[in-house]
């Protein structure tokens, strides 16, 4: 399966139910300076099955005042993620489940584009080891 570079608008997570879901019904950990939320669901779910990760990026407004630092913080976990979603990707498609992942940057001062995309890496390297430790058991269904 090719992966491409792109974050198409179909990849990003915008429902407002998807997003209530992931925050109540979720799983997180942390690696600093990102906070990571996700649900696994089944690829019947009511998510599209064309997609299999759909991921959205968020900054506290508590810890950065100004929109120009959140927009530029966004801007960089966007791009750490999109250059280093493929083995994620690889590895959803053969568990044949669809992921829902949030990144919360929760550092109190504005990181650099290195940090935050070491961070990232860290990030997808601990999220593909628990979804390979066999989590698609407590996929979340839709009924």
């Amino acid at each position: 399966m090719k992966v491409k570079n792109g974050y198409p608008s179909e990849e990003k997570l915008k429902s407002r139910k998807a997003m209530e879901l992931l925050f109540s019904a979720g799983k997180s950990f942390s690696v600093f300076p990102i906070k990571i939320f996700y649900t696994l669901t089944t690829t019947d779910a009511e998510m599209p099955s064309k997609v299999l990760v759909n991921a959205g990026v968020g900054v506290s407004a508590r810890n950065f005042k100004k929109a120009v630092d959140r927009n530029r913080i966004k801007r960089l976990l966007r791009e750490a993620y999109r250059t280093q979603k493929q083995a994620l990707h690889i590895i959803v498609a053969e568990k044949n489940i669809q992921v829902a992942v949030f990144f919360l940057f929760i550092g109190k001062e504005l990181a650099t584009q290195i940090e935050i995309t070491h961070a990232m890496a860290k990030v997808l390297v601990k999220l593909m080891g628990k979804l390979g430790d066999g989590e698609q058991q407590s996929t979340i269904t839709k009924s």
